[in-house]
């Protein structure tokens, strides 16, 4: 129960990774805010546990208003994210577009945001990101979403690196695997990974609660962890 009392920001905390983990750090009785896009109905869902905010994190104002829901900010994860997914060469552009701003600039905005007010009040913290085992791995097809998402990897160690010293707030990353909640689900619901599970490449595709673990794992108060990326993918990428 270390983290009970503790303000923790879970930015698109809405969706099916974010749920997980909104449920893991209640049960500790950590003090959330969960923010969303445009999904209010799945955001309320959560409004028993959780304050409830709408933010996009492409939004100067939308991020100060968020962060400003937790006053006395501990910890923030950062959920938010688009597939973006293209055929072909058509459409690549306005992909690659979207995706750096989703996945890559609305997030890291927020995080180097949150870190300069933990600064502020020295206040000491931790700050989660999520990436995808795509920026971790080579995936045909996938250079829309994954060149970002491995951008975000690189700049949250920077910032990591940027946030050393007395006040020791930690920057971390998380690469999701095949995951059957989030935006792999529909890939799985494809057959597209089946082959995975049939070969033994992987004993079973992801679980919300194996991502929402890892998190709590880096919000630890105690944890000595920083400027590192966790990939949580059942051995896939190997």
């Amino acid at each position: 129960m270390q983290l009970i009392d503790r303000e923790i920001v879970l930015a698109g905390g809405s969706g099916g990774l974010g749920t997980a983990a909104v449920e893991l750090l209640a049960a500790e009785k950590a003090r959330l805010v969960v923010s969303y896009l445009s999904n209010e109905e799945r955001a309320r869902n959560l409004a028993g546990v959780a304050t409830i905010v709408q933010a996009d994190l492409l939004s100067a104002q939308d991020r100060k208003r968020l962060l400003d829901a937790a006053p006395r900010l501990y910890g923030l994860v950062v959920f938010a994210g688009n597939p973006a997914r293209v055929k072909g060469e058509q459409g690549m552009e306005e992909a690659m577009r979207l995706s750096h701003d989703v996945n890559y600039l609305g997030p890291i905005l927020l995080a180097r945001e949150a870190a300069e007010r933990m600064k502020s009040a020295w206040q000491p913290g931790a700050i989660v990101l999520i990436s995808t085992m795509q920026a971790a791995a080579l995936f045909a097809g996938s250079t829309a979403y994954a060149a970002p998402k491995a951008a975000l990897a690189h700049a949250a160690q920077i910032l990591a690196k940027e946030c050393r010293g007395a006040v020791n707030i930690r920057v971390n990353v998380i690469c999701p695997g095949v995951n059957q909640a989030g935006m792999a689900e529909a890939s799985i619901a494809s057959g597209k990974y089946d082959r995975n599970i049939k070969d033994g490449v992987i004993p079973r595709f992801g679980h919300a609660a194996d991502v929402a673990r890892a998190a709590r794992f880096f919000l630890e108060p105690d944890n000595y962890i920083t400027g590192q990326v966790l990939t949580v993918d059942g051995g896939l990428t190997l």
